[in-house]
């Protein structure tokens, strides 16, 4: 059974009464109370959850809706999303004022406006994994299940809980750590915020139980979109490695972040040896994956469409956990939203998804070197010399697969990746050359509420076989953790701890040799290196929501998503080798204030109904 998409495979694999009956189960003590006429009934609606545990299907059931509050995170815009954090990055901006990312972006959140979905649907999966791991123990054994696939199951349950907690604490900090079936009878006032080190251990400790029982990876197709052992070792690297960095780490601006009851929240105390801890975590991660068959993805020869492929090739051999996005044959909603938000207008898309300037700027010359150095104060970049980067001209030839003739020079011999990111004025899709200058078929000029707001349109996981006129869209899925993230966590976690020593250059190159851009130079300092490594997560892991949370843990939010953002001049031009488009101009003025921004409050709502959870600083 497929369990990405969750309401759509129990729709599949069971009748539509045990879906009506799974989702009774879930909410069975939420509505306990309420009535209605015995013959209005169906047999199921009688039926407790004691008696439900009691079937095998039943039970399946109930697990396979714990996998439904995984959250879809390609959804960048929506006020109701769970994911604000890409357009709340440097990397990209959209044209919609309305949408809970731009009032982050200008500093007008609080805690009775935060989008709450993320703290609301977490916590609802953590009750029903509790639920069901309370329960589990009376379903039967028989030829058809096995106490290995019982194992199997409380693996994915424990998996799960554990993921949601840490999906929670990347956002808000110290949570309250639910390791039990709350019931509506409770004492709600007894819940209150565990401090982050209580919680780093409890979902440590829930991961290693996870990959006890877990395989390590999925061996049939019916299985895909399971999470395995090798998601539950991603996991715990990926939050020691958060766990080690500034933001969470003797961070003196928590210091005296306390509860009611003078529990400090946050460790007071830096620690260098959790760098080595994410070191050895990511190590671990990386040997076993790769030792039951996991791989860098390396199918195609040219970079470029390798690299984009990566995305639209679904559960490939690098994906270590991904769930299925919606699309109309599965009984989704929104169906193509990426592609929507990302193709341009004249395919019919809403010209919406809009990378950023600096974003581009990140994207190295394909010999390796940084295009650009920094940014005077009125936001001119520092053009690196050496690099062979130029803003003026256009190139008199084209490079198949990359460039065209007559672009910009700013968009020639860029690191592979940025043409598997990016569609930049006078670039290639589908059909035809896009026209972002302003009187063009993709410009400002014909467009009306969805405009292009940068010059740039995301390109990255972008389905480019999709038609947006026929309703015509592939299922794709979301990647949560790939193996390519464990590599740069490596590299990273052993040079805060040991400096740039062989393993972190190995690490390092392989990705970057994958991506077809040049190796690191020798004798880098540490401090060199971790610009490097920055860098390179920056642009290899762009728009798959790291670039939010790596600043945050960096504590570098302050100065990355802090004050003006630019593009091209939209406004603008009215041929592709107008030289009035290619003025950098600011798009929109961003507000930061640390240390407040750097975790989200917890929302007003929530406070009132446990008031022993304290907010967090400033909010």
């Amino acid at each position: 059974m497929i369990l990405n998409n969750i309401t759509t495979t129990i729709i599949k694999e069971f009748d539509m009464k045990y879906l009506i009956c799974g989702l009774l189960l879930v909410q069975l003590l939420m509505f306990s109370s309420c009535k209605k006429d015995f013959l209005d009934k169906s047999p199921e609606e009688d039926i407790t959850i004691e008696e439900a545990f009691l079937q095998r299907r039943y039970a399946e059931a109930f697990l396979s809706d714990v996998y439904a509050d995984l959250p879809l995170e390609n959804w960048f815009t929506d006020m109701v999303d769970p994911n604000p954090f890409v357009v709340a990055s440097d990397e990209m901006n959209v044209p919609w004022p309305e949408k809970f990312a731009k009032l982050m972006n200008k500093g007008s959140w609080n805690a009775y406006n935060v989008a709450s979905q993320q703290w609301r649907n977490m916590y609802e999966g953590i009750r029903k994994a509790n639920i069901f791991l309370k329960h589990i123990d009376k379903t039967p054994l028989g030829k058809d299940f096995t106490q290995q696939d019982k194992d199997r199951w409380i693996g994915e349950a424990v998996y799960l809980r554990a993921f949601y907690h840490f999906w929670l604490m990347r956002i808000y900090g110290p949570i309250p750590i639910m390791d039990y079936d709350a019931g509506v009878a409770d004492d709600f006032t007894k819940i209150k915020r565990q401090p982050l080190d209580q919680g780093i251990d409890f979902v440590s400790k829930e991961c290693d139980r996870a990959i006890s029982l877990l395989p390590m990876r999925v061996t049939s197709d019916r299985n895909i979109g399971r999470v395995t052992a090798a998601a539950a070792l991603a996991l715990k690297a990926r939050m020691l490695l958060y766990v080690a960095s500034p933001l969470w780490n003797g961070n003196p601006d928590y210091a005296g972040f306390t509860d009611k009851e003078g529990v400090k929240l946050f460790p007071g105390q830096y620690q260098a040896e959790k760098w080595k801890a994410a070191a050895l975590a990511a190590k671990e991660c990386i040997d076993k994956c790769e030792a039951a068959g996991y791989q860098l993805y390396k199918k195609y020869a040219d970079p470029v469409q390798n690299y984009q492929q990566l995305f639209l090739e679904n559960n490939n051999i690098e994906v270590i956990l991904a769930r299925n996005c919606t699309t109309p044959d599965i009984g989704g909603y929104y169906p193509g939203m990426t592609e929507k938000c990302a193709f341009p207008g004249s395919l019919g898309g809403w010209n919406g998804y809009n990378p950023t300037q600096q974003q581009v700027d990140a994207y190295e010359m394909d010999n390796g070197k940084a295009p650009v150095l920094g940014y005077n104060n009125d936001g001119s970049p520092i053009i690196n010399q050496a690099s062979g980067y130029t803003e003026a001209g256009y190139a008199a030839t084209a490079m198949t697969g990359r460039w065209m003739e007559g672009v910009s020079n700013m968009y020639v011999h860029r690191d592979p990746r940025f043409y598997a990111s990016i569609n930049f004025n006078g670039a290639y899709f589908i059909d035809r050359r896009m026209q972002f200058w302003s009187s063009g078929a993709d410009g400002r000029g014909n467009a009306g509420r969805d405009y292009n707001t940068t010059g740039y349109l995301l390109k990255k996981s972008v389905d480019p076989t999709a038609n947006i006129a026929q309703g015509r869209y592939s299922l794709k899925t979301w990647i949560f953790f790939r193996l390519g993230e464990f590599y740069l966590d490596y590299a990273e976690a052993l040079n805060e701890s040991d400096g740039p020593v062989a393993d972190v250059y190995k690490y390092m190159n392989l990705i970057r040799e994958r991506a077809g851009m040049p190796i690191l130079p020798a004798g880098l300092t540490a401090e060199q290196m971790r610009e490097r490594i920055r860098n390179e997560r920056r642009v290899e892991l762009s728009y798959e929501t790291h670039r939010y949370f790596d600043c945050h843990r960096w504590k570098i939010a302050a100065q990355t998503d802090n004050g003006p953002i630019y593009g091209m001049n939209i406004s603008a031009g009215t041929s592709l080798q107008d030289d009035a488009y290619y003025k950098r101009t600011v798009v929109e003025r961003r507000v930061f204030q640390g240390p407040k921004h750097y975790l989200f409050p917890i929302p007003q709502s929530e406070i009132d109904k446990t008031p022993n959870i304290i907010q967090n600083p400033g909010w």
